[in-house]
């Protein structure tokens, strides 16, 4: 998926994302007027002290392996951020000729046990693609039952683009959707053989216009704290601060974890909340338990099929 072509592209998103006085550059004065808003290649060059020529064969694709000093050279040029540059750096490395099956990702038990016991906050962790590793009750109940989805779309980015409740919950869904397709760009970048990777950006691009807009924007975003307004039929509006955690032992499994301000109505609503998924998980039980005894105590009745208390 990534390779020469999208270090081309990113490097052409950067470029006509950036206005002249953005980069430190004088007025039109002597020159043409810009038809563009974004920086000439030759203006780039320039500032980045390389030839025309070397960054056209970089934007082309017609270049391998920019040495470091080059890549910190156009990271300084279009003001990129740290993660932006680590991204920078991993659309350059050499591109792989065959694509790889990522290993399963484990959660430790340790780590289930450890999400199961912050009870009054929503925690989960997320793997590669966005995958949805491992989830509490009180995060299931805010988002979605990812443990009822079939295994290949207990994805985040799935979630956001594709189940309308996400639309509902999210009050903020543009801005977290475009946060999202940002980090799905740092794990392509890392990660470019991956097939599985292939097939969620596909099916995303083929069935919303809105990741597939952001998605050749070419903007990263790395995840590490920040707020979400959400609601809930249930309780109503919810108010969460996020804390993203890199897991020791496998720095591609992150742990999200959801608080809210105490004595907020937000955290009100939380408390609501997990009372609301505790029973809905207390009346699945009985009912489960309820159907489970009917069935072994009425042996020789008819025998049709028993629908489902839920």
């Amino acid at each position: 998926m990534a390779g020469r072509a999208d270090l081309g592209d990113f490097l052409r998103k950067r470029r006509a994302g950036m206005t002249p006085a953005e980069a430190g550059l004088p007025g039109n004065v002597g020159q043409t007027v810009r038809r563009v808003r974004g920086l000439r290649r030759e203006e780039v060059a320039q500032l980045a002290g390389m030839s025309v020529d070397y960054y056209t064969r970089l934007e082309q694709g017609r270049h391998t392996s920019p040495s470091e000093p080059v890549l910190d050279a156009l990271g300084r040029v279009f003001q990129l951020d740290a993660a932006a540059r680590a991204h920078l750096a991993d659309l350059a490395r050499p591109v792989r000729r065959r694509a790889r099956q990522a290993p399963v990702q484990r959660v430790r038990p340790a780590m289930h046990q450890m999400i199961a016991s912050l009870g009054d906050h929503p925690a989960f962790i997320v793997g590669n693609r966005t995958d949805i590793l491992a989830s509490n009750t009180l995060a299931r109940a805010l988002l979605t039952d990812w443990t009822r989805l079939p295994p290949r779309h207990r994805n985040y980015t799935r979630w956001v683009f594709l189940d309308p409740a996400a639309r509902d919950a999210l009050l903020d869904w543009p801005t977290v959707a475009a946060e999202v397709v940002g980090t799905l760009r740092l794990y392509a970048g890392r990660f470019p053989d991956d097939p599985q990777l292939s097939e969620l950006v596909g099916e995303l691009t083929i069935k919303s216009p809105e990741f597939r807009m952001w998605w050749n924007g070419h903007q990263v975003h790395e995840r590490t704290n920040g707020t979400k307004r959400m609601t809930h039929p249930a309780v109503g509006p919810i108010t969460i601060r996020y804390e993203a955690l890199a897991l020791s032992g496998d720095p591609d499994q992150t742990l999200f974890i959801y608080t809210t301000d105490p004595g907020s109505p937000s955290h009100d609503n939380l408390r609501l909340l997990a009372l609301w998924a505790n029973q809905q998980q207390t009346n699945t039980t009985t009912a489960g338990r309820s159907s489970l005894t009917e069935t072994r105590a009425r042996p020789f009745l008819d025998t049709g099929s028993v629908s489902d208390p839920a």
